[in-house]
């Protein structure tokens, strides 16, 4: 009752709600547009799965060209603003790729899907910030819950729903909704009655202020806060362990289904699939919500890692698609553990004029890795490794990576809880 009672006070709040209807929006639209496209693809390449990687690099790829302006754009420009176009032009978007579809251009389609991507890299660290700026500190990782219930809960089910939709209204169908979703996101969220101090926390700036020198100094000053943050820096550097299990992750379930389990009925397990792990995170998310206010935020960061690592290490070596089925469940459970433990203590500990660029930081990083495990999948699948050798490389890098942190985190949260001690008392003491 506890974690309902805390959800319902978040909610309570309209921009939170406003912000957590057009993130729902937005979700249900990009999954179930990108399930459909990978569908699409597998069917019309079936025999060349190379396609369906390429597929996933064009939405990893952009943020390599584009991470060193979404968090500085966040910090210094109106995050409101930068959201609702973000939404808008994805519309547009949606729209061209549908179609590039229609006239069977597939160059376009994957330039596109690039373009759209690169896009979407500004929209997330602009609408965390705001999230951050209209909760108090003490909710944000309840907020961070409820937006991981439902966000994870509807992108890990949304292999489902694309494929029924893929299935029931084909692909143009499918891209129709994704492109409506966009719509209803931006206006929702064009809809929120935010101060200037959540918009512009560093002050208004003019589009006309943009220089090279400006990107670069606020870049800079972004990246060395976070170095300077020995939490901040720790988290950062496991961002490029996960991405390894995250890129290989991203292709890993279909390919196993498809090439060794379920060959003939890889699509309807794929539904299965989704169904388990979205239960799980659901799950997870009401657990994990109340364990947040329990226990130390980086036990769930460790428990999730390692939990995940072993999951894995049994999903390559299972023959029988129930017993991968109930595995999923359990990987689900593992999700809201980190994600509101990592992003909720983010938001604690981060500055509000400096949350876009670290933000922006955890993008590029985790892309980066996710990048080069899946070319390392294009290159090397089926020819030289086999499906089971993939989950193994996921399986490790998660797994090395909750040993990283059972290592650090608890030292370092030591450190903080008594540097911030130390301050309290000596403000009480000048107040006095």
């Amino acid at each position: 009752m506890g974690v309902i009672k805390d959800y319902k006070k978040v909610f309570q709040n309209r921009n939170y709600r406003l912000l957590f209807f057009a993130n729902f929006s937005s979700q249900l639209g990009t999954v179930t547009g990108m399930v459909a496209i990978m569908f699409y693809i597998l069917d019309r390449f079936s025999k060349q799965p190379i396609y369906a990687t390429i597929t996933e690099m064009m939405y990893a790829l952009p943020v390599l060209f584009v991470f060193f302006l979404t968090g500085v754009l966040a910090d210094r420009y109106d995050r409101q603003k930068i959201a609702v176009n973000c939404d808008w032009i994805n519309f547009l978007l949606s729209l061209l790729i549908l179609f590039s579809i229609i006239i069977d251009f597939f160059p376009l389609v994957f330039a596109l899907l690039f373009v759209r991507s690169a896009v979407s890299k500004f929209f997330n660290p602009a609408q965390s910030s705001l999230i951050q700026g209209v909760l108090p500190k003490e909710d944000y990782p309840t907020g961070i819950g409820l937006n991981q219930m439902f966000g994870s809960l509807l992108f890990l089910t949304g292999s489902g729903i694309g494929a029924s939709l893929y299935w029931g209204i084909g692909i143009n169908g499918a891209l129709l909704i994704d492109a409506g979703s966009f719509l209803i996101s931006g206006y929702l969220i064009s809809r929120c009655k935010l101060p200037e101090d959540i918009r512009l926390p560093n002050g208004p700036s003019s589009i006309k202020d943009i220089s090279f020198n400006m990107i670069k100094n606020d870049f800079l000053s972004g990246t060395k806060y976070a170095f300077n943050n020995k939490i901040v820096l720790n988290l950062l550097l496991g961002i490029l362990i996960l991405g390894i299990t995250n890129g290989a992750q991203s292709v890993m379930h279909i390919f196993i289904m498809k090439y060794k389990l379920a060959p003939e009925t890889y699509e309807q397990v794929q539904v299965l699939l989704a169904v388990a792990l979205g239960s799980g995170v659901l799950i997870g998310s009401l657990i994990s919500t109340r364990l947040s206010k329990k226990i130390p935020l980086y036990s769930m960061i460790i428990m999730s890692f390692m939990g995940t690592g072993i999951i894995l290490f049994s999903q390559a070596n299972t023959q029988l698609v129930w017993f991968y089925l109930c595995l999923q469940f359990f990987q689900g459970l593992c999700v809201p553990l980190c994600n509101i433990a990592f992003f909720g203590w983010l938001g604690q500990i981060v500055d509000k004029k400096m949350i876009g660029r670290v933000q922006g930081l955890i993008t590029p990083l985790m892309m980066l890795t996710i990048t080069i495990m899946q070319v390392f999948i294009a290159l090397f699948f089926p020819k030289l490794i086999s499906v089971e050798v993939i989950f193994i490389i996921a399986g490790t890098a998660s797994f090395v990576l909750g040993i990283f942190y059972l290592v650090t985190l608890p030292i370092l949260s030591k450190r903080e809880n008594t540097r911030l001690n130390i301050e309290k008392e000596l403000l009480g003491e000048n107040l006095s």
